[in-house]
């Protein structure tokens, strides 16, 4: 068996030109995807041709005044309602927002840990926010359900950060 016939029968089907065209032009996006999407693993190496290597910068924290005493009175009966709020509705990895219409003043009330028990009674930490136009504080207490199943703050003092 001699001829053409016997020169195709061992070479294998490879499709048509066209077929063959769309394969090859699938296989170019495939890999213009792949260098795009893989760009920003690369840009390290190619600082030098760009020039600046300062691509990014830092947020500057607002300059307002830091706390060393607790808010108002008038402040601290939002943030008692907020803790209150927070501590009835239990749940994990929540907040409380708070307002003072009257003052302006604003935060949130977290609650940190778990609960535990002093006394015969069940307590939980949280963590609470101020801001009053440019002043800011933090402050920590601990709240304790009472007999009748409402939470009281025990303690609010300034967080002391380092």
């Amino acid at each position: 068996m001699t001829g053409p016939a016997t020169r195709h029968q061992y070479r294998p089907y490879s499709g048509s030109a066209a077929c063959r065209l769309w394969r090859g032009a699938a296989v170019l996006a495939a890999l213009g995807v792949a260098l795009a999407a893989g760009g920003c693993s690369m840009s390290y190496q190619m600082e030098s041709m760009f020039g600046s290597k300062d691509q990014t910068g830092s947020i500057k924290p607002v300059q307002g005044t830091k706390m060393t005493q607790l808010p108002p009175e008038a402040d601290l009966a939002f943030t008692r309602a907020a803790v209150a709020e927070v501590l009835t509705r239990g749940g994990k990895d929540i907040s409380q927002p708070w307002e003072n219409p009257r003052s302006g003043a604003r935060g949130t009330v977290t609650p940190i840990a778990s609960a535990y028990t002093v006394d015969g009674q069940t307590c939980r930490d949280f963590l609470a926010s101020y801001v009053n136009a440019r002043a800011e504080a933090w402050m920590q207490g601990e709240a304790c359900k009472l007999e009748k199943g409402a939470w009281e703050v025990r303690s609010l003092k300034p967080l002391n950060r380092s």
